[in-house]
């Protein structure tokens, strides 16, 4: 196969190899590798094909984010919808899945995270807000049930989040062991629970 000759993909299923081809690039590279020419070279066609979808770098790099961010929020609400109608498993199931995102998909999450907040990225911050939006309705069932502080659902969330990312954070630094993922899901639910317990 030549340069110019190009494999005989059905209608968008180029820009999903050209997803699929980035996200393995990231993962096994970081993202300073990422480039729509070699891109274009590991899935064998032109290196001008993947502009059709992809107008530059940075539209892939933001597509990418957009997919992390649609993959995070279904796995949130899928957990929160499997675990049963007892807030603290509900909350404990939210939490261990974003855990586990952030600790499977490192490169990917830092990615979603610093795209999100660069200027001009509005679709990425719309993904963003969609991935969380499970997590308000969470907060304020904790907050209806009496096993919560009543207050705004945002500053429940913050703290959540913040302690949740510290967690991955901790084990994608190599500071603690992955093995030790499931016990400290425990102790942040468990804390979190007690330290906005209403008065």
């Amino acid at each position: 196969m030549t340069e110019t000759e190009e494999r005989p993909y059905h209608h968008g299923s180029l820009r999903d190899a050209l997803l699929s081809a980035a996200e393995r690039t990231l993962r096994a590279q970081g993202q300073d590798e990422l480039s729509l020419r070699e891109l274009a070279r590991q899935i064998g066609v032109s290196h001008a094909a993947p502009r059709r979808h992809f107008r530059d770098r940075q539209a892939l790099l933001d597509a990418l984010a957009i997919t992390g961010f649609e993959r995070l929020g279904a796995k949130l609400e899928a957990a929160i919808e499997a675990a049963d109608d007892v807030f603290a498993s509900r909350l404990h199931d939210a939490v261990g899945a974003f855990v586990r995102f952030a600790t499977q998909d490192a490169a990917l999450l830092e990615l979603m995270f610093s795209t999100k907040h660069r200027d001009g990225a509005e679709e990425v911050r719309e993904a963003a807000s969609a991935a969380f939006a499970t997590l308000p309705g969470l907060i304020e069932q904790g907050q209806a049930e009496g096993l919560l502080a009543a207050g705004t659902s945002s500053r429940a969330g913050i703290v959540l989040l913040a302690t949740v990312q510290g967690i991955a954070t901790l084990i994608n630094g190599g500071m603690v062991e992955a093995e030790r993922l499931d016990e400290l899901v425990d102790a942040a639910v468990e804390q979190f629970l007690r330290g906005n317990r209403p008065d």
